[in-house]
């Protein structure tokens, strides 16, 4: 190893599996004391595409991973329907990496915006390492956590650079759950528009790799 001009070794780059490593070894982050477990990412760290979900549910406790419960399964069928291959072509990670426990304590809850502000730096150093040319926020905690905003049925399917990526929000698949109908102007539509939109962006990107 080389050594600088003042006779100190220089500090190895972090790497992802470094920064994983770490959190899971997390005891101090504000949801650390509810019990439940660290729950970062799923997919290909190396692909492209990158989507930011909310915070880790009942399933995704339990398991691990983030996007496993019905809404995860809806989000896979949905990148299916626009060509991704959800284990190659897409990386998945939260905004809340610990699941905010309900009153009691079985149940899950909102994250607060202490919460999402205090995971926000590791959530912003995944994205650094990734390196994703695109990024998919879903639903009100991820807009919130990125951008500052909120109100996703005013800010999805549009898209703006944020650091040189391109990031669109999306509505989350809990919120069509609960809005099972596809009618014309219905969440799912808008749902299918931006996937489409997300596709056309990602070819056109890897077009222009070629």
């Amino acid at each position: 190893m080389q050594f600088d001009l003042f006779g100190e070794a220089p500090q190895p780059k972090k790497t992802l599996d470094d920064l994983l490593s770490e959190m899971y070894a997390m005891t101090d982050d504000p949801l650390a004391d509810a019990g439940t477990n660290v729950v970062i990412c799923r997919g290909n760290p190396e692909a492209k595409l990158a989507i930011v979900g909310e915070a880790p549910g009942p399933q995704e406790n339990i398991q691990g991973v983030p996007f496993v419960g019905r809404a995860g399964k809806l989000l896979d069928q949905i990148l299916e329907a626009g060509g991704f291959d959800p284990e190659k072509d897409v990386f998945i990670t939260n905004s809340v990496f610990r699941m905010p426990p309900g009153e009691d304590g079985k149940s899950f809850r909102k994250p607060t915006t202490p919460e999402i502000e205090a995971y926000k730096p590791y959530l912003m150093e995944i994205i650094r390492l990734v390196d994703p040319q695109i990024l998919l926020l879903t639903g009100n905690v991820a807009c919130q956590s990125l951008l500052g905003e909120t109100g996703i049925t005013r800010l999805r399917g549009a898209w703006r650079q944020v650091d040189g990526r391109w990031v669109m929000p999306i509505f989350h698949p809990s919120y069509l759950l609960r809005n099972p109908a596809r009618t014309p102007g219905s969440p799912k539509a808008q749902m299918w528009e931006d996937v489409r939109e997300v596709r056309r962006k990602w070819e056109l990107l890897r077009e222009g790799e070629k």
